[in-house]
């Protein structure tokens, strides 16, 4: 559908966005849905970023979508806060309502839901996590909503690990999980983590595009843990590789990617993306 005067507008705001296709499965969803809208990327320079915000803001933009490296920057220029988004700290989808910004995230939705999608099975496991970005902490946060019993999380320990020290005391406040932050570069606990866990998600940048590393030794890989990797770009990572060739069950990030964006869809338009003519066009 070619936009005209009265076309509503989403985007994507972030640096990169080149690579992204959320303009394409947005935009073959308005065509199937019949839906005046138009879905667009935008890079951002981090600058810049208030004034792009303002900007959709005050052109009466529907909502947009938020990546590297805005998903906290965006919430303080919300007035309002999904409770899981604030719970994890992290915002990848904001609603426009009548010229009030509501952020939610829906990273975690996506990525859970595309779990299912691959017969994996989460409530009542012990998971291992690794990162505590946006879209980790995200992952965090609706699993331990949804059931997962105990969740450790490894990142590096600089600034902000105390942070996310915090962070996972009020996951296990908020919930029925037991959430513990650890040092990635302590590998005797990780090893630990690894034995004890049923899952193990990668939720850190480690492995993507060019970069044929892993941060998990391969001998720490049992044929029992299911491994996933938030990134699909390589579909199959290092971490994937290695973890295939151990006999682990394994899972990359592309459904993440379209679940997560049908979720806002649904909040931007109150109807369903067409997920499995999605699906078949840029998923298969």
């Amino acid at each position: 559908m070619n936009p005209i005067g009265s076309t509503k507008l989403m985007c994507l705001l972030g640096n990169p966005v080149s690579h992204s296709i959320s303009p394409a499965m947005h935009n073959l969803s308005f065509d199937e849905l019949n839906l005046d809208c138009s879905y667009m990327a935008f890079n951002i320079e981090e600058n810049n970023f208030k004034a792009a915000v303002d900007g959709l803001k005050a052109m009466g933009c529907v909502g947009f979508n938020l990546t590297m490296p805005f998903k906290t920057a965006i919430i303080p220029l919300l007035d309002e806060i999904d409770s899981v988004a604030s719970l994890a700290h992290s915002v990848n989808t904001v609603v426009n309502e009548d010229g009030k910004l509501k952020g939610y995230t829906t990273d975690g939705y996506g990525f859970l839901k595309s779990m299912e999608e691959c017969g994996i099975s989460y409530k009542g496991t012990t998971m291992t996590v690794l990162g505590a970005g946006g879209v980790a902490t995200s992952i965090v946060t609706q699993a331990a909503k949804d059931g997962v019993s105990k969740i450790n999380i490894f990142k590096r320990k600089n600034a902000t690990f105390e942070k996310t020290v915090d962070f996972a005391d009020r996951i296990s406040k908020a919930t029925e999980c037991d959430c513990f932050v650890y040092d990635m570069a302590d590998n005797d606990i990780l090893e630990f983590s690894l034995q004890e866990s049923d899952i193990l998600i990668n939720g850190t940048n480690v492995g993507m595009g060019d970069d044929d590393t892993s941060l998990i030794p391969k001998d720490f890989l049992h044929p029992s843990l299911t491994v996933c990797d938030t990134i699909y770009h390589p579909e199959q990572t290092r971490l994937l590789k290695d973890a295939a060739s151990k006999g682990c069950k394994t899972m990359n990030g592309k459904f993440m990617l379209l679940y997560q964006g049908a979720a806002a869809f649904k909040l931007w338009t109150g109807q369903d993306m067409p997920v499995d003519i999605v699906k078949e066009k840029y998923f298969s």
